[in-house]
């Protein structure tokens, strides 16, 4: 009888001696985890790899001669590895890392955070529980967004237009998507299958620190045919926009029609919040919200699908055999009679087609 292994085996890439020191002694310091080797650089961590095959690689983004992400591409090539990047809060940083998260890495912690001694103690919780996390990621649908991928044919008018109330000049329709671990892959996948002619406007709530999530909006502004831009509170909301929750903030909607930003406390640990961007979009444009839910960890977003099944909108879920993890698709699977359950690369097209129904 073979022996089960108890731990998982985590390999450190970085430059820097401080940093491999550093959080190698977060590793260490937990005992569902092993340090099973450090690497120096790119080239380092592709040759150890081999010979010490660990589960879980963290990655340093700025590295000399390999950096992170062509690291990460190399990796991904040879046999894909649950990565965690370890990132800087520069402008470059934060680039490279939302490439790196749409290129494969499970998701990402950042060095200020780590190197900030009031942060000690919150990153020897949050490292450690992103690697778990990492472990558990299916890995095998990150192929899809590097294929050429092609928008719908153009489905036959008249779209749906609906009676939108007390608002005036408003979308035909909101998209509501929420996501977490493995979302900037997954949405990266479908808005390249959105066309740029929807009657709709977009929202989008992935849960994502301060600094990230304006590279995040240029990524999918860059990849799509609709307008991506991080929401500033104040916009008036427009069909072929799309609006994604800052870091730090909850993005939600007033009476007169236009974004607004909310500074009230996390729900479920986090902010920006799914559900209460959802709940909001529910409350103030009811039947004509498409909900949709795509891969990550928790239960975030299933409150604020319910809330949009209740106001007559409806719901897609992205089919948890497709997630990189499949928390939040099976909790609202679970809890709610769901209108769409479809894998990651039918999303874009399922979304089109419910807009011209």
């Amino acid at each position: 009888m073979f022996k089960v292994r108890q731990t998982l085996r985590v390999m450190v890439v970085d430059d820097s001696a401080f940093m491999r020191k550093f959080i190698g002694d977060i590793i260490r310091g937990d005992k569902e985890l092993e340090l099973v080797g450090t690497a120096r650089d790119g080239y380092d961590a592709l040759k150890k790899r081999k010979v010490l095959q660990p589960d879980v690689i963290t990655m340093d983004v700025d590295m000399p001669y390999l950096n992170g992400l062509e690291t990460l591409r190399q990796l991904m090539q040879e046999h894909p590895i649950p990565v965690v990047m370890v990132s800087s809060l520069t402008r470059e940083g934060s680039e490279i890392t939302i490439e790196a998260l749409s290129g494969g890495a499970v998701d990402f912690v950042t060095k200020p955070a780590i190197l900030k001694g009031e942060s000690a103690a919150g990153i020897k919780i949050e490292l450690p529980q992103k690697i778990k996390t990492a472990a558990r990621a299916r890995l095998d649908y990150y192929g899809t967004s590097e294929r050429k991928l092609h928008a719908p044919a153009p489905l036959p008018q008249p779209v749906m237009v609906q009676d939108m109330g007390e608002i005036s000049s408003s979308p035909r329709n909101i998209v509501a998507i929420g996501a977490s671990t493995g979302g900037p892959r997954a949405l990266d996948v479908v808005f390249r299958h959105l066309p740029e002619w929807l009657p709709a406007a977009f929202f989008i709530t992935q849960h994502m620190p301060v600094g990230f999530t304006e590279s995040l909006s240029q990524r999918l502004d860059r990849i799509s045919g609709l307008q991506v831009k991080e929401a500033k509170g104040g916009e008036r909301i427009r069909e072929g926009e799309a609006y994604v929750a800052p870091g730090g903030y909850h993005l939600v909607v007033n009476k007169t029609g236009n974004t607004m930003l909310s500074s009230a406390p996390p729900v479920q640990y986090v902010r920006p919040s799914v559900d209460v961007m959802m709940d909001a979009l529910a409350e103030q444009f009811g039947k004509v919200v498409i909900g949709v839910i795509l891969t990550g960890m928790g239960r975030d977003g299933a409150a604020g699908m319910s809330r949009i099944k209740e106001k007559g909108g409806r719901i897609i879920v992205q089919d948890p055999a497709s997630a990189v993890i499949d928390s939040m698709p099976q909790t609202v699977i679970k809890n709610e009679k769901v209108d769409m359950v479809v894998p990651l690369e039918q999303i874009g097209m399922s979304i089109t087609r419910l807009l011209h129904s």
